[in-house]
């Protein structure tokens, strides 16, 4: 396989969810660019996942490098060292016999989780299925094989579980200056854990910020194929199957990242202070 087939497996295998995770996205992108790097490569790569700054902000970062090798380096590395640091930020706030909520599924969630448990706490975890594509047994999956307790419950048995726990913890695919963006079913969960008085934390990279949204700009949702709902639906039938919905941030306790533990807005600034490439 050459250079041209390899970039173009990957771009089909972000395209087609083979890699899911926004940073997972990103490094994968990143990694693209040192198979091809020319405009209409880049492009193609831009085009691939439309909620996904990360991605957009991975590739900016790399291309400001004169050598690309160094970019990427670096830019593994970025995703590397802040997954340690979110790990341990995020672990702070979970307490022994905490029971945790999650939907869909989060490498950084994943890893705050395991590292509570490396530092002896015992935690018990309720995840979602998350349909249509079912990545809630991804995390369920995960913390089973770290011994961490797990149930996972389908998405309309939310509020159920809801009630027996004591925080919710979320990854995120975007934040803007107005919203936070994750999967489709964050805010229906974030509304409920508002109104039983349960704690919401937002665990990402600051990467996943959109500097663009400071002009007006907002996420474009992506829409999935509906025949990842119902693959022969009957003639009449509109399926309607987005992939990611807004958070209001008044929803949310805190936002976890590598930079600390902040509300939105000093996030916004720390990220600014943090990130100029960003802006």
């Amino acid at each position: 396989m050459d250079k041209f087939e390899r970039f173009n497996k990957i771009c089909n295998d972000i395209k087609t969810l083979k890699i899911q995770g926004a940073e997972n996205i990103a490094k994968a992108a990143a990694k693209a660019l040192l198979l091809r790097h020319d405009k209409k490569a880049v492009e193609k790569l831009l085009s691939l996942r439309p909620t996904e700054p990360c991605l957009r902000n991975t590739i900016k970062f790399v291309l400001s490098h004169k050598n690309i090798k160094e970019g990427v380096f670096e830019a593994l590395k970025h995703f590397e060292d802040s997954q340690k640091k979110i790990a341990e930020i995020g672990s702070k706030l979970i307490e022994n016999e905490t029971i945790v909520f999650t939907h869909c599924h989060s490498e950084t969630v994943v890893n705050i989780l395991k590292q509570a448990k490396k530092e002896g706490k015992k935690i018990k975890v309720y995840v979602t299925e998350t349909r249509p594509l079912f990545q809630g047994r991804i995390t369920a999956r995960e913390l089973a094989k770290s011994k961490i307790p797990v149930t996972l419950v389908i998405d309309s048995a939310a509020r159920f579980v809801l009630k027996k726990a004591d925080m919710v913890l979320f990854g995120c695919d975007a934040i803007t200056t107005t919203k936070i963006y994750n999967k489709i079913g964050s805010e229906m969960f974030a509304i409920i854990a508002k109104n039983i008085g349960i704690p919401l934390y937002i665990a990402t990279n600051s990467w996943k910020f959109d500097a663009k949204s400071i002009y007006g700009e907002e996420e474009k949702i992506e829409e999935r194929s509906c025949k990842e709902i119902w693959e022969n639906p009957p003639k009449g039938v509109k399926i309607l199957n987005p992939a990611f919905e807004k958070i209001d941030p008044r929803l949310v306790t805190g936002i976890i990242s590598e930079l600390g533990l902040f509300m939105k807005e000093s996030f916004i600034e720390a990220v600014r202070a943090n990130y100029p490439f960003l802006f």
